[in-house]
């Protein structure tokens, strides 16, 4: 009997310190949610970078190539760098919005913002392939018609296609592994009728 009272007083406290490590766990979620979003937002500006200095490389290395060469070889640097001052525009815009975001330490906010940007990038690289394809219709149809400018465009395009599907595959790659520590973030929470609860793990 004396044995079974020690006992009970100690199995108490082992469940009221895990109560207390739970508790203090879910008090430091929002942190976490900032510091998951944060990560975030340094993958969208490093992107941006990447995006952006590709872009000038481009325009300056077009500009170059294209008042020194003629025919398919001047189309071609002449849509490198048509193309890539639209995507110098994306990735300035892009750039600025990242900088001007606030790390959200809300959980629908990060889920929201989380599963946005995955499913931008996967709708980015189905689009990618369509520019691909649209490069091999225009070389198909500069040859058929016999107009170098044409199929100087198209091998343009399917060069600026193949790059940003690989961008944004490598960008979603990123993104989906560091989402994937959301719910270990989240795993001592639970949803219930009137807000979130504590969820206990034995």
């Amino acid at each position: 009997m004396q044995n079974e009272l020690n006992v009970k007083p100690a199995i108490l406290l082992i469940l009221v310190f895990m109560v207390f490590v739970s508790f203090a766990d879910a008090q430091d979620i929002p942190t976490q949610l900032t510091e998951f979003n944060q990560v975030r937002i340094d993958y969208n500006k490093s992107g941006m970078m990447i995006l952006g200095s590709w872009a000038v490389g481009n325009i300056v290395l077009g500009g170059v190539m294209a008042g020194r060469t003629s025919g398919e070889t001047k189309a071609f640097h002449q849509m490198n760098m048509y193309w890539n001052t639209v995507n110098l525009a994306i990735a300035g815009f892009g750039y600025y919005a990242a900088m001007k975001e606030s790390p959200s330490s809300e959980f629908w906010e990060t889920l929201s913002a989380q599963y946005s940007i995955e499913k931008i990038l996967l709708l980015n690289a189905a689009l990618d392939i369509g520019y691909i394809a649209g490069g091999f219709y225009l070389i198909e149809r500069g040859k058929r018609l016999g107009k170098e400018q044409l199929t100087g465009f198209g091998k343009s395009v399917i060069l600026q296609g193949a790059f940003l599907m690989s961008f944004d595959a490598i960008k979603y790659a990123f993104h989906n592994v560091h989402g994937k520590e959301l719910p270990k973030i989240v795993e001592n929470l639970a949803f219930t009728g009137n807000g979130f609860g504590l969820v206990m793990n034995f």
